[in-house]
């Protein structure tokens, strides 16, 4: 589904979503200067397959955070108003490209109950009933995040997802910050992400530089809740496939024939 339609609609008396697609990502091992979400799956910027997405589960209002060579991602979304623009202009990490969104969110972080979705804009497989799956659990256990994981055979340079020995989440931990028995954990996350926007902003407001990177993660925001003893659900919603990275132009184009391939078969009559 493209343009403004959506096949979703909020519960009585809840908040329609908003997203945050980021999409100020350099793609430094792509072999080319455009920006990682231009280069194309489907025959389309990767980064309209994630707006497609948040279209379809009911997003009234997307912010595109982006960066190098803005100008270029601004134009393929000329003329949609229901796409807005931050800017990042450092790259500081995820948490700090979700910040940069913080001025447009003033209505929503006044008052609780405004669910936002954070979303890598270079994941085009993403799913709209994922999505959707992720907001109905959002909604029904007043969780202030709700994640969505995946189980896959090659977890490297993924967030890994700890759990306590009860079975329960307990943090993200990026791949480079991973103990030996960290790193063999299959459960990933897949930046598959949606928060209460209130408490999104706040945390973000207050979230401090890795140690390791100097840069600020958004993986970071979860743990926290917990600690305040705030409600934080993860469901295992995201199939393997969807999963796969696009770094470099092999992997590009294994991602491409993937979505050309469930394009097709969803023309075919059943």
């Amino acid at each position: 589904m493209t343009g403004n339609q959506s096949n979703a609609s909020p519960q009585a008396g809840a908040h329609a979503p908003s997203a945050i697609i980021l999409a100020a990502g350099l793609g430094k091992r792509m072999n080319s200067d455009l920006p990682k979400v231009l280069h194309e799956v489907g025959g389309r910027p990767m980064v309209c397959a994630v707006v497609d997405a948040c279209r379809q589960v009911g997003c009234r209002r997307i912010v595109l955070v982006v960066g190098h060579k803005q100008e270029l991602v601004r134009k393929v979304f000329d003329g949609q108003k229901d796409i807005e623009f931050a800017v990042q202009d450092q790259q500081l990490g995820t948490g700090h490209a979700a910040r940069c969104a913080a001025p447009l969110f003033d209505a929503e972080a006044r008052e609780p109950g405004h669910p936002v979705f954070v979303l890598a804009g270079d994941g085009p497989l993403i799913r709209a009933h994922t999505l959707a799956a992720m907001l109905d659990k959002h909604r029904s256990g007043g969780s202030l995040a709700t994640l969505a994981s995946s189980v896959i055979d090659d977890p490297a340079g993924y967030g890994r997802i700890t759990r306590n020995a009860g079975g329960d989440f307990e943090a993200i931990v990026e791949h480079k910050d991973c103990t030996p028995e960290q790193l063999a954990i299959r459960e990933v996350y897949p930046s598959y992400a949606v928060f209460d926007a209130q408490k999104l902003f706040a945390e973000l407001a207050t979230l401090k530089p890795n140690a390791r990177a100097g840069e600020y993660f958004i993986t970071d925001v979860p743990a926290s809740l917990l600690k305040q003893g705030r409600r934080v659900e993860v469901i295992a919603a995201v199939p393997p496939e969807d999963v796969l990275s696009i770094n470099t132009p092999d992997q590009l184009a294994e991602v491409d024939r993937i979505y050309r391939s469930r394009s097709q078969s969803r023309k075919v009559p059943a």
